[in-house]
């Protein structure tokens, strides 16, 4: 039998938890389908309005010509890559060391489509211009994540975004957008999705992240990619016979929360500012450009799992359910805020932080 985790069952008790929307149970479903006519019609194999529907409404919000909706990014992202290698005939494509396709899919990208994955830039910084524009390998695509999970969730500025993509249409590169948190980014780029995705080929979206949807993702462009896209789609086994109670959550998060994006995003940066106040710790980035962060501790990690679990039962302010170890001496962890954190009063939160700022200068950091 698995043992929960010390942490995590000290986190799940807290009455005051920071991140996330909430508990991902069923009653997310639940809530989903209050509102949904119990006749409506389901999709059937890709196909029927209520699919069809949804796809051309996220096509308007990307602005591309078209759209489809998969079970999982991991399935959409490795077909754009496909589809762009084909018709480049070439094999290679380019991303970011720590990518998702590089370190989270088991090399699917090698062992399902023979693609040789080009590591763009270094791990611990942005893909910048210079970068593409060294580029050695003839490759059929760049992929880009906005923003940049592993490394904090940072994110190029607008215009060496716009000088990246000039530079790939110059040379016949595809750009292909890893937009996972793309609502996210927004409120930083004070631009709308369809302006940041006019800079790319290709577009694929969550809805489980920071829209707190079950599962599911959009792949969006021209109509001739994704009539292609849907043969993959086939092909990877990702046409279910239905797909509505992952399309039904999706249109209800998105709707309730697609517009909160700038909530967040303040609320991280006032979240971040008391982390960094704390000796011993700091945030990457110091200031965030999404609602989400990492948290640096100068402290071993079994040390700060400790404190955290007596913090939690001192002020009942939940920081993390996780930490993790980076090297002997430190420890991190990310934060992602959404719904939850609207609910904390000011007060626990400045305790809690009083509390934590009081402990770390006890341990002699």
């Amino acid at each position: 039998m698995n043992k929960i985790n010390p942490l995590l069952a000290a986190f799940q008790q807290t009455s005051y938890p920071l991140g996330g929307h909430g508990k991902r149970n069923i009653q997310v479903l639940i809530d989903a389908l209050q509102d949904v006519d119990g006749l409506t019609d389901g999709d059937t194999y890709g196909n029927g309005k209520l699919i069809e529907d949804f796809q051309a409404e996220m096509a308007t919000f990307l602005g591309k010509e078209s759209a489809v909706f998969f079970p999982s990014g991991t399935m959409a992202q490795q077909i754009a890559l496909r589809i762009w290698c084909d018709r480049k005939g070439s094999k290679k494509v380019a991303y970011h060391p720590l990518s998702h396709l590089e370190i989270h899919e088991e090399d699917g990208l090698k062992e399902l489509h023979h693609i040789q994955p080009i590591l763009l830039g270094e791990k611990d910084r942005l893909i910048r211009l210079e970068d593409v524009q060294q580029l050695k390998e003839d490759v059929a695509c760049i992929l880009l994540e906005l923003p940049q999970r592993e490394i904090g969730g940072q994110l190029p500025d607008y215009e060496e975004l716009t000088q990246i993509s000039a530079y790939c249409r110059s040379r016949g590169i595809q750009l292909h957008l890893d937009g996972a948190r793309l609502y996210e980014i927004l409120p930083y780029y004070q631009k709308s999705a369809r302006e940041i995705c006019d800079l790319f080929d290709s577009v694929y979206i969550s809805f489980y992240k920071g829209i707190g949807g079950i599962a599911g993702a959009i792949l969006a462009g021209d109509e001739t990619f994704t009539k292609e896209s849907k043969v993959w789609k086939r092909r990877h086994g990702g046409d279910l016979i239905s797909l509505y109670p992952y399309i039904v959550s999706a249109s209800h998060y998105f709707k309730q929360r697609v517009d909160k994006m700038e909530q967040y995003y303040e609320g991280a940066i006032e979240l971040a500012a008391l982390y960094n106040q704390v000796p011993g710790i700091v945030t990457n980035p110091v200031q965030p450009v999404t609602n989400m962060f990492h948290v640096h501790i100068q402290m071993p990690k079994e040390k700060m799992e400790s404190l955290l679990i007596n913090l939690y039962e001192a002020t009942g302010v939940g920081l993390t359910h996780y930490v993790k170890e980076i090297n002997e001496t430190s420890c991190c962890y990310e934060v992602s805020i959404g719904d939850r954190y609207a609910h904390v009063p000011k007060e626990e939160l400045k305790k809690a932080f009083a509390w934590l700022e009081n402990q770390m200068r006890e341990n002699g950091v």
